[in-house]
């Protein structure tokens, strides 16, 4: 079995597949919503049945003229037979104790941030984050952003001031606030303190 392999020396995945297959569940999803079988299908984009069916089990690369074809005899636009690959496209699997260490302005010592994965190309941002606090401090960081964030405990105790109030979370406790108020740990109540939080915000045009 041969693998194809970048000038570097990595693995070239074979998106080439990855869009065939794609392009064949979107014909059959749209064919079978329609009631139509593989004959009626393949006579309206003037194709053959076994053209069609290669086409719907990702075993062929059709040429754009059978894409508009097959689109006019399904009733779809042909950037409608593209939306399954482009739907899976974006994926990012964060093993156990990893992620992207983040320096977030105000942190220190004893202060973990890792980014578990951000958004691209989207109207809006996402950022989720596993923050976690193995140090006692004095002084807190203070934090105050656009968007809206959700804390989730994961480990720990603390008391978690928002605006001119404070609360206290434990493992289970989830915390929904405006980003744009004051808002980061008060007083730590047992180490280590651990906490899912994920921050939404519109972004930047």
């Amino acid at each position: 079995m041969s693998t194809d392999k970048s000038e570097d020396g990595g693995i070239e995945q074979n998106s080439t597949k990855s869009l065939e297959v794609a392009i064949g569940r979107q014909v059959r999803g749209f064919r079978k919503r329609l009631n139509l079988t593989v004959a009626n299908v393949a006579k309206q984009a003037q194709l053959s049945s076994g053209m069609l069916s290669k086409i719907e089990n990702g075993l062929t690369s059709p040429s754009l003229a059978t894409l508009d074809s097959l689109a006019n005899a399904l009733h779809v636009p042909v950037t409608a037979l593209f939306r399954g690959y482009e739907e899976q496209r974006d994926v990012t699997v964060i093993k156990a104790g990893e992620g992207l260490p983040i320096e977030r302005r105000g942190s220190g010592a004893g202060h973990e941030y890792r980014l578990l994965g951000h958004t691209i190309g989207k109207p809006y941002t996402i950022e989720p984050y596993v923050i976690t606090i193995s140090d006692l401090s004095e002084v807190f960081p203070v934090f105050q952003h656009a968007g809206t964030e959700l804390i989730y405990m994961l480990e720990g105790r603390v008391t978690y001031r928002h605006g001119d109030r404070n609360y206290l979370l434990e493992p289970g406790d989830s915390m929904f606030f405006d980003a744009e108020a004051s808002h980061g740990p008060d007083e730590i109540l047992e180490l280590p303190c651990r906490y899912l939080s994920i921050i939404v915000s519109q972004s930047a045009d």
